[in-house]
């Protein structure tokens, strides 16, 4: 059976969410308080494994009704969760060995769980085709069959009993039917169902396991079924995955084998976390049986005691659980519970409140991996999240945005709605897609600008002008950019470094190409120095043109780039530039400032001068490049020594 669709009802905030797709993975986001643990909470309670778990009248009917309880619902039990399930082939089997083949009607059952823990299944079955069915297979035959295939199936029973000699064939339908609960086909395929209905498993980044646990109390409590922690639980899991019990660790007078059963439990768990841990790989679950000393805080002080402590082999350093990333403990805390709860009831439906909350984004990420990879082949997930790295962004059917809704009128008195789920993003506030939102930008920044062979340059302007030398050089049988590259303007060298930050998370090759100004040496060799970037990727325009500072409008010579703002800015007669006015005064000043001076002095009428307009003015014209002069030749002569460093840094392979 799969959940496809849910609806929660008179459950704490969620007075009624609507009804909402649920999927092989559905992602509930919402930001705190919006009600996102109150739908997990009441799914959970349809069919709970492991935790006492039942809907509390008390605890869990919105409150502000409670005394209006038996006046909203008639004197009866409030409905609480409605799911619809979608039958399988097995399941329809499992009807068919009792009903017979086509039975059941529709594939979709309805089962609504309420107060008191009851539940109402909505299941159509084919009461004509079951009284065939029954006939035919007891082999009721001649006048009995022609009277009997007529009869309703509500009078079957009682219409055989009435007959003074019942052949042995309606006897055996009239035994038939009685094995059916209340003698109704809809309740016996019910029976067959209920028993393949999925339990739930829920937990939060709440659950970890005790760092330390005394088995002589936790043997006390289950003795006594007194409340054991949800650590000293996870820990009973753990110990159950392991092969052994708390009694047979008390109690055994082999300690070695028992450590050495906890160790290889362990050591599976840990092993399955490094696939998908990409923080740190140098942790190890160690687990160690001793007796409490005296002077331990109670209850560690006598008996076996049991503790966990995490190794990292890195610092050679163990520690206590309790001490280690929380992060890294939950994950592990999680493991030891999905894999005890695989081991008792395969096929559960995992519901997990905000998981890894205390991870890192980047393993948060992992987690998420680890939901689509190794959880939802054999199970269906549910789980909450306000965090953009838990966001599936290739998967955003799979999202609901969870939100409690209030309504104003025109007096802006509220109307409280409470909590509701919809697939719809459209209709909610900021606040509650802000993860939503962020893990796209996220998204679109690592993939939108950048390729697996990205060049960082400093504005749009170096974009095109290197375009059109790459175009000019080909054209010529000469070493252009590779075609490999995705060129990616930061805004600046001081973005530098934040783009290739970003972007190296990818595992991106990134290779930066800077102008070079007054000031910016220490930016350059901390950009060089940071690690982020190779530092022979670092490349700057002084490399190029044997100038003290240089822009990208410095590889071209000063005849040229006179071309280009003439071209650029339709200067005539006595307003054109001239290459001397390029290289007047001082030689080794940039050309963009030369340029800069010169159009502060010019007519009004003349546009204010911008690096943009002649970098786009020569992509429109660029056969100005394909010409034999002198001023040409040096350009791109320039271009290709800066395209051959760039290629260089081209893995072979690629």
């Amino acid at each position: 059976m799969k959940l496809v669709k849910a609806r929660i009802r008179n459950f704490r905030s969620a007075e009624d969410t609507g009804t909402f797709d649920v999927g092989s993975l559905t992602c509930l986001v919402g930001k705190n308080e919006a009600g996102k643990t109150a739908v997990l909470s009441a799914l959970y309670g349809v069919k709970p494994f492991g935790k006492k778990f039942a809907y509390d009248k008390v605890r869990d009917y919105p409150r502000r009704y409670l005394t209006r309880y038996a006046e909203r619902h008639g004197g009866r039990d409030a409905e609480v969760a409605t799911t619809t399930w979608e039958l399988s082939p097995d399941d329809l089997a499992s009807v068919a060995a009792v009903l017979g083949e086509g039975a059941v009607l529709d594939a979709l059952l309805d089962i609504t769980t309420h107060y008191g823990g009851h539940q109402t299944w909505s299941l159509q079955v084919d009461e004509n085709k079951v009284r065939s069915t029954l006939l035919k297979q007891n082999g009721v035959e001649a006048q009995e069959l022609a009277k009997f295939s007529k009869t309703p199936f509500a009078n079957l029973l009682a219409e055989i009993e009435a007959q003074p000699e019942p052949s042995d064939a309606l006897k055996a339908v009239k035994k038939q039917i009685g094995e059916f609960r209340d003698g109704r086909p809809v309740l016996a395929a019910i029976d067959a169902l209920s028993t393949r209905l999925p339990v739930f498993f829920y937990t939060s980044h709440f659950d970890r396991m005790a760092g330390e646990v005394s088995l002589e109390k936790l043997t006390r409590d289950q003795r006594n079924d007194e409340p054991v922690s949800a650590g000293d639980q996870i820990f009973l899991d753990f110990l159950e995955y392991a092969g052994t019990s708390v009694d047979e660790l008390e109690n055994s007078t082999r300690l070695e084998e028992l450590t050495a059963k906890c160790q290889a439990a362990s050591n599976d768990i840990t092993d399955e976390i490094f696939d998908f841990w990409s923080q740190n790989d140098a942790l190890r679950v160690e687990i160690a049986l001793a007796q409490g000393l005296s002077e331990d805080p109670a209850p560690f002080n006598s008996g076996t005691v049991a503790k966990i402590r995490i190794h990292n082999d890195n610092h050679k350093v163990s520690v206590p659980l309790s001490e280690r990333s929380a992060g890294f403990v939950w994950f592990f805390s999680f493991l030891s519970q999905f894999k005890q709860m695989r081991k008792k009831t395969p096929g559960a439906i995992i519901l997990l409140d905000e998981p890894g909350l205390t991870l890192h984004g980047k393993a948060q990420a992992d987690l998420l991996r680890y939901i689509i990879e190794r959880l939802l082949p054999d199970h269906q997930v549910i789980y909450s999240t306000h965090s953009p790295f838990m966001v599936p962004a290739d998967r955003l059917a799979d999202v609901r945005v969870v939100e409690d809704v209030v309504s104003y009128d025109q007096r802006h008195r509220a109307t409280v709605k409470g909590t509701q789920v919809s697939a719809d993003i459209l209709t909610v506030d900021q606040d509650t897609l802000f993860p939503l939102q962020a893990h796209l930008g996220y998204e679109v920044t690592q993939s939108m600008f950048v390729g697996a062979h990205t060049l960082l340059v400093e504005g749009p302007s170096d974009v095109l002008f290197l375009q059109a030398a790459s175009h000019a050089l080909k054209q010529r049988n000469r070493n252009g950019l590779d075609r490999r590259w995705t060129i990616c303007p930061t805004g600046g060298i001081d973005k530098v470094q934040s783009f290739a930050s970003l972007f190296a998370g990818k595992g991106i090759n990134i290779v930066a190409l800077c102008d070079y100004g007054s000031g910016d040496k220490s930016k350059v060799q901390r950009l060089r120095a940071s690690q982020i970037l190779k530092s022979t990727g670092v490349l700057v325009a002084t490399d190029f043109t044997g100038k003290d500072e240089s822009d990208i409008e410095d590889f071209f010579a000063p005849a040229l780039y006179a071309e280009i703002l003439n071209g650029a800015y339709a200067l005539k007669g006595k307003g054109r530039i001239t290459a001397a006015q390029l290289s007047a005064g001082d030689a080794s000043l940039r050309q963009v400032k030369q340029a800069e001076s010169l159009f502060n002095v010019m007519d009004s009428s003349v546009p204010t001068f911008d690096h943009f307009s002649p970098a786009s003015w020569l992509i429109q014209n660029q056969h100005v490049l394909t010409e034999d002069s002198a001023a040409v030749n040096e350009t791109l002569d320039r271009f290709e020594k800066a395209f051959g460093e760039i290629n260089a840094q081209l893995p072979a392979d690629s």
